[in-house]
């Protein structure tokens, strides 16, 4: 069941909520129970619908990554929500633990992705081949422990597993991504990579939003929080 304490907006038009590392956002093979039904069940429950509620998924996340996840309570806001996400109307902030550093500290990276349904694995190529697809995003160094490094990444597009796979190719697996080539899991059984932000303009009312989301207790963000 959904904690209330997870819902970090919410109005008429919108719920936005804040994943675990453990929650898959749409039903898939496994069979798991999905944040999606957890959402549905949770306003079925809360506000006493006698009928189906109506929730649109706007975007996804990987089930190991935790953070921002934006659902529609109405077909107007999912189908405009939809579109800006598409157009790149939406401003996506991610948070990164990695083991080596990325150079420069501050960079821009572009590929071109294939992507490997069996293998559910993307796949980073230095130009266009074929089916590949343009992936940019754009990083900086934001702090530093004794073992690790954070990173502050905004998403320019949307590609499968671009972030993972893009850090990958550099040298910079994320913390825990054993799929992409770090030697040692999180003990949490998610990645350290969070959907820290997300800023647009509200598909009805035409306010800017600007949600950030906590992160997750049981990893190392909180380390350099303190700093």
């Amino acid at each position: 069941m959904l904690k209330p304490s997870s819902i970090l907006f919410e109005d008429n038009h919108l719920l936005i909520v804040n994943k675990g590392v453990s929650d898959i956002v749409q039903e898939d093979k496994t069979g798991d129970e999905s944040l999606e039904q957890q959402v549905k069940a949770f306003i079925k429950e809360r506000d006493m619908k006698p009928g189906q509620v109506f929730l649109g998924v706007a975007h996804r996340i990987d089930r190991p990554v935790s953070g921002v996840v934006v659902f529609a309570k109405t077909s107007k806001a999912l189908a405009r929500m939809n579109e800006m996400f598409q157009s790149r109307e939406i401003q996506k902030i991610y948070w990164a633990i990695v083991k080596e550093k990325p150079q420069p500290d501050v960079g821009l990276l572009e590929h071109y992705i294939t992507r490997n349904n069996q293998k559910n694995k993307a796949f980073i190529h230095n130009k266009e081949v074929k089916d590949s697809k343009n992936a940019v995003l754009s990083y900086r160094v934001i702090g530093k422990s004794d073992n690790y490094y954070l990173l502050e990444i905004e998403l320019h597009t949307g590609r499968h597993h671009q972030i993972r796979a893009q850090l990958a190719h550099i040298g910079c697996p994320i913390k825990g991504d054993l799929k992409y080539g770090f030697p040692r899991s999180n003990k949490n059984g998610g990645i350290s990579l969070h959907s820290r932000s997300i800023r647009f303009l509200h598909p009805v009312k035409k306010e800017e939003v600007y949600i950030e989301a906590p992160v997750p207790e049981a990893d190392l963000f909180g380390i350099f929080l303190k700093g």
